[in-house]
């Protein structure tokens, strides 16, 4: 329970508890939580959906769930992306590259980064047929979340300082197996086939991620990490429709 609420205070601003003790490696050890997680977000998500619902048109309603989700997060992963896409459009050497991810100031590019990047959350959203759009809500974060342990596992840091080096110090392999003893379930059971495919395509796409940037930069950095996330919350949400599609041909 304490390394899951840490997770939860990592990961979103819900008012949890502070657990009384707190060690170094605590933040690294609770992403064993991180799709738990991703579930409550999911679950936050899913009772906004069924409040707003009653009022506003779907399209309004998925646009505001687009909007909450950043809310519940502190944008912490938008941050990511934004930093990400500047880091991406400058050039230069690693060294270059992670100076303009450390900038607090936000490009161009990584404002285009992050509107492109709502707008095809959004569309995603909106196109996930209505009768999955339950499950699919509470799945997506969870699975996103799981991305991020994907990446994070066997992975070293770029920089010799940030919350990426922090989580880093104290993940074990531990951490990966229980959270994917943990999303198998949540995939199946939430959208069986299509929550399979979807869990898949984050899980190569966290690879693939840690892969270029470790031979671009030698390692992954928090930024990394929200940027890998917010994309593969769209790549699940893409792969449910797109699955659900294929099976009804």
């Amino acid at each position: 329970m304490r390394h899951l609420l840490i997770a939860l205070q990592f990961l979103t601003i819900l008012p949890v508890p502070s657990p009384k003790r707190c060690e170094a490696d605590d933040l690294g050890r609770s992403t064993a939580w991180f799709p738990l997680a991703g579930l409550i977000i999911g679950s936050l998500l899913w009772l906004a959906d069924q409040a707003l619902t009653v009022i506003f048109p779907r399209h309004l309603t998925d646009a505001l769930l687009v909007a909450l989700l950043a809310l519940l997060t502190g944008a912490l992963h938008l941050d990511g992306l934004a930093d990400v896409c500047d880091g991406l459009a400058a050039r230069g050497d690693k060294q270059h590259f992670l100076a303009v991810m450390k900038d607090s100031r936000v490009g161009a590019v990584g404002v285009v980064g992050v509107v492109v990047g709502l707008l095809l959350k959004y569309a995603a959203l909106l196109a996930v047929p209505i009768y999955l759009k339950g499950p699919a809500l509470l799945l997506f974060p969870a699975l996103a979340r799981f991305g991020q342990v994907t990446l994070l596992t066997g992975s070293r840091s770029a920089r010799s300082d940030g919350l990426g080096t922090l989580v880093l110090s104290g993940m074990q392999p531990l951490q990966f197996f229980l959270a994917a003893a943990c999303i198998f379930p949540m995939a199946w059971f939430g959208l069986r086939i299509a929550g399979l495919v979807a869990l898949s395509a984050v899980f190569s796409w966290a690879l693939l991620v840690r892969s270029w940037f470790t031979r671009r930069l030698n390692g992954i950095t928090g930024d990394i990490v929200g940027f890998a996330s917010e994309a593969a919350e769209i790549i699940a949400l893409l792969c449910v429709t797109a699955t659900t599609i294929l099976m009804m041909r």
